[in-house]
């Protein structure tokens, strides 16, 4: 049970149907505003949060926003990852694009639809997760709504703020430039992704038990977001993150810098647990690292000589209008496809 803010008990056992809409947005408002975790930088440009019909911010420079959904049945599965996960990944999604035009993010909102006979404790536990990973890198909840739905949908929009840097664009990618990414293991949540499948067509758990690590790594990625603001001083020209893989961000890098874009699959930081793995299923480990997404690293293009720490030099840019791997023109590889099977 939780106790609300006028002191009455919730039983996270009852359904949303039963409780009723505004007694359950006033127990995810006082979450929201239960923030003595938060940093001393975060809500410094809040002048109205959560609680009320609209958040106010005071935006002194830039705003980046960016939004994004998470569709139950569709990406995220209740028998495979629990709500409080859900949450926190749905917020690590979209905070990672705010990363990727090199701001920090400030401020989430969020949208949650489901079943009205989904229990309190589903969404009481959704939100703590929201709450949770807000908090986590720098944020905060400013409000959100919710609604009856078929299905558990979140909606999740990210506010960011670039403290006077200037947006980093996906197609400012220049001749000459080192394409590099963050993290140490691409392809590490698409293995977990596959591992899960793999288990539920075979009926079968006993390799889940092996890979602890690839399964976190699908569950709830944990880029390291501060490394946009960095690439950003640093001087990088052109980044996205890497959230429908590898092929697919510089393809779409390629395209809209109308250059070419040079990638070797050695340099690509990766891990022992992938390829083990790719071997215990009968799958290529070169697959996932170029194709699977939902790592939500990022992929930079940095002038010669500035690559800062924290990164990794995988190709260069040149002139020309392709994507190249190990030398060769990508034909037939793409990476997720929201509207695909």
């Amino acid at each position: 049970m939780t106790v609300g803010r006028a002191g009455d008990p919730v039983d996270r056992a009852r359904t949303v149907g039963e409780v009723g809409e505004r007694r359950l947005i006033t127990e995810l408002t006082r979450a929201a505003l239960a923030d003595d975790s938060v940093g001393p930088l975060a809500g410094h440009d809040i002048v109205i949060g959560s609680g009320d019909d609209a958040a106010v911010i005071d935006t002194a420079g830039p705003t980046v926003i960016s939004t994004d959904t998470s569709v139950q049945g569709r990406h995220f599965r209740f028998d495979w990852s629990d709500a409080r996960t859900v949450g926190a990944r749905a917020v690590i999604q979209s905070a990672a694009d705010i990363a990727a035009m090199g701001g920090r993010t400030t401020g989430i909102v969020v949208s949650i639809g489901c079943p009205p006979d989904t229990t309190v404790g589903t969404v009481l536990d959704l939100n703590a997760g929201i709450v949770e990973t807000a908090h986590r890198i720098g944020g905060r909840v400013l409000g959100g709504d919710l609604v009856a739905a078929d299905q558990v949908v979140l909606g999740v929009t990210a506010v960011g703020a670039l403290d006077g840097a200037v947006p980093i664009v996906v197609g400012g990618a220049r001749p000459g430039d080192v394409l590099a990414v963050t993290g140490h293991a691409l392809g590490a949540s698409a293995a977990g992704l596959a591992l899960l499948v793999d288990a539920d067509t075979r009926g079968d758990t006993g390799h889940l038990d092996e890979f602890p690590t690839l399964l976190a790594a699908y569950r709830l990625p944990s880029p390291d977001l501060t490394q946009g603001p960095v690439a950003a001083r640093a001087g990088a020209h052109a980044m996205t993150d890497i959230s429908d893989g590898l092929i697919e961000e510089l393809i779409t890098m390629a395209t809209a810098a109308g250059l070419a874009l040079d990638v070797q699959t050695d340099r690509i930081p990766t891990d022992a647990a992938v390829h083990d793995a790719a071997a215990t299923l009968g799958m290529d480990p070169q697959e996932w690292k170029l194709t699977g997404g939902e790592d939500h690293e990022l992929l930079a293009a940095f002038p010669p000589g500035v690559l800062p720490p924290g990164w990794t030099r995988i190709g260069d840019v040149g002139l020309g209008s392709a994507v190249r791997v190990d030398g060769r023109v990508v034909r037939g590889l793409h990476g997720w496809q929201s509207f695909g099977d």
